[in-house]
């Protein structure tokens, strides 16, 4: 039986990009439980490239990230506002010095500025910080583009392969998959999403905390219908977020509600919330919701991601819990995870990033 250098659980963005990387240079194989990759998290992500999205400490893996993505055709401009009414107004003053030495692109807008951006919105919304550098991101060609890579650098992608057992005897790890296939690797590595802590388990390892949290997202046909152009639009407080596609609009309630790792399923609720708050900042009708889904951000205790070997067994190599961020920080954080796993420099791109502050050696 062939000896894999690595085994990859999860073959979503996280671990495409990954494989991608080390195909070429090392053995692979990529073990996806569900009858294809991306079902999950990537294939549900709202699909947008926001270079303060996560907070301080993810900002250096989303800009070296845009240069990839923006040098690959992957992103189309369309700008984000931080909205806020005049109660908001520390929010947006403490955004404002949170991010402001960080290399992201803002500025504040006053009332006119903001509803010059967005016709329609209401009287008492008159405060905004303006993110002119964010853009959509082609996500299904993005995952193409890893999937594409992992296969012409000769990696194996093994679908309906749920991992059932992990034994590690000292030089190599012995894999059995639900239906009782076999595999050999030196190295596993956890790119399994919400899945994480499970395989960490399966694996023999302690669980980091990595936990799944349920967002939602319903497509509406509103009233006047949204202009190509419209900015994403994003409360300041964490209540919402709303942007248009294809002449309909794509909104969330920008919850996260726990769950277990599973097919998340939109809850009525949730979508009825976001529509209430959407008609608190705009005075768009809301004609139909044509469509609802959710999908799981999993996130560790301190909601940063997880990039290493296990300290207790390091032949276990963590890559795992990128939240609602890792489609658009996948370049670079594979970059990072290519270089540790090989023994290599880092792409270019990425070679400037701290990522000690990723070790999952932080969680003791």
């Amino acid at each position: 039986m062939e000896v894999y250098d690595f085994a990859i659980v999860g073959a979503g963005m996280a671990g495409a990009s990954l494989a991608a990387g080390l195909a070429g240079q090392a053995s692979v194989v990529v073990l996806e439980a569900e009858d294809q990759p991306g079902f999950h998290s990537t294939g549900r992500s709202a699909a947008f490239w926001e270079e303060c999205y996560g907070g301080p400490e993810i900002v250096p893996l989303t800009l070296a990230s845009g240069e990839f993505l923006r040098d690959g055709g992957f992103l189309n401009r369309r700008g984000a506002l931080y909205v806020g009414r005049k109660q908001d107004k520390p929010r947006l003053d403490a955004f404002e010095e949170r991010f402001g030495s960080t290399g992201a692109t803002f500025e504040r807008l006053d009332a006119a500025g903001l509803r010059a951006m967005i016709p329609g919105i209401r009287d008492d919304w008159c405060d905004a910080i303006w993110e002119p550098a964010c853009a959509d991101i082609d996500v299904a060609g993005l995952h193409q583009h890893y999937l594409k890579g992992l296969r012409s650098g000769g990696a194996d992608l093994v679908t309906k392969a749920e991992l059932d057992q992990a034994e590690y005897d000292g030089g190599e790890w012995q894999l059995q998959t639900s239906d009782g296939r076999e595999y050999r690797a030196r190295t596993l590595v956890n790119a399994a999403g919400a899945w994480a802590d499970r395989i960490a388990e399966i694996a023999g390892c302690r669980p980091v905390g990595i936990g799944p949290l349920r967002r939602t997202v319903a497509q509406l046909r509103v009233s006047p219908a949204p202009a190509a152009t419209n900015p994403l639009v994003l409360d300041i407080s964490g209540r919402f977020y709303f942007k248009p596609e294809s002449g309909r609009l794509w909104l969330s309630p920008h919850d996260e509600e726990p769950s277990e790792p599973c097919d998340a399923a939109p809850e009525e609720l949730a979508v009825a919330e976001a529509i209430d708050r959407l008609e608190s900042v705009v005075d768009w009708k809301v004609e139909a919701v044509e469509r609802k889904w959710a999908g799981l951000r999993s996130f560790a205790p301190d909601r940063l991601p997880v990039y290493g070997p296990d300290p207790r067994k390091p032949a276990f190599f963590w890559f795992a819990g990128q939240g609602g961020y890792g489609i658009q920080t996948a370049p670079a954080a594979a970059a990072i995870a290519t270089a540790m796993l090989l023994q290599t420099p880092r792409e270019d791109f990425a070679r400037g990033i701290d990522a000690s502050i990723y070790s999952p050696e932080r969680f003791g």
